[in-house]
């Protein structure tokens, strides 16, 4: 059985826990802070996830990263070596309360994070929705809500895009990093924020 975790438990961390939760699905949740810190949280969200630490939610098959730009260095250091692990970057390269932009220095913000998690498969997705969007039963006005991925490793894009489905939303392949990373990256590409539903 394919296991999960999350390294971030801001909204965007919530808001996936709370999709996998939906779906009976396990997950490590993990924070800054250590699990202790976590316990009010995951009480809410459900008995399928759990607290852990960075390490244990790093550990597992699938890991989402939701972190703030200037705090992915520091979250994903010392963590355990990754030997085609998938991660999915669920994160925009802004920062949170005022949304400035991160300076990337012309690169995509994706690059950025594969850089520091050596090892990895690495998929752009859950990043385009707002929280609230992620959290809520995909199902919307007799459709699926849309959810964009890319990646530049075939099999890992299968995984996650088989994920997307189980989850019911209705996952669009963007194609490599270099094309979906660009389309979905807030700010500057066309898709964040749009709540676009895929009728049958």
């Amino acid at each position: 059985m394919t296991t999960f975790g999350i390294i971030g438990a801001g909204n965007i961390g919530r808001a996936i826990a709370t999709a996998l939760a939906r779906h009976d699905i396990p997950v490590v949740l993990s924070n800054s802070r250590g699990p202790e810190s976590l316990a009010e949280t995951v009480a809410a969200i459900g008995s399928c996830v759990s607290a852990g630490t960075s390490v244990q939610a790093a550990s597992q098959d699938i890991v989402f990263v939701a972190v703030n730009s200037s705090k992915l260095p520091k979250a994903l250091a010392g963590l355990p070596n990754w030997n085609g692990r998938i991660v999915i970057d669920a994160n925009n390269p802004i920062e949170a309360p005022l949304f400035k932009p991160a300076e990337l220095h012309g690169r995509l913000s994706t690059e950025i994070v594969a850089d520091l998690v050596p090892g990895a498969r690495v998929v752009k997705a859950f990043n385009h929705l707002l929280a609230d969007l992620v959290s809520r039963d995909p199902h919307s006005e007799g459709g699926q809500r849309v959810l964009f991925y890319s990646g530049d490793d075939a099999a890992a894009k299968a995984e996650v895009g088989a994920l997307i489905d189980r989850l019911g939303f209705a996952g669009i392949d963007l194609g490599p990093i270099a094309v979906g990373g660009k389309l979905a990256q807030f700010p500057g590409g066309p898709l964040p924020a749009l709540n676009l539903v895929k009728f049958a």
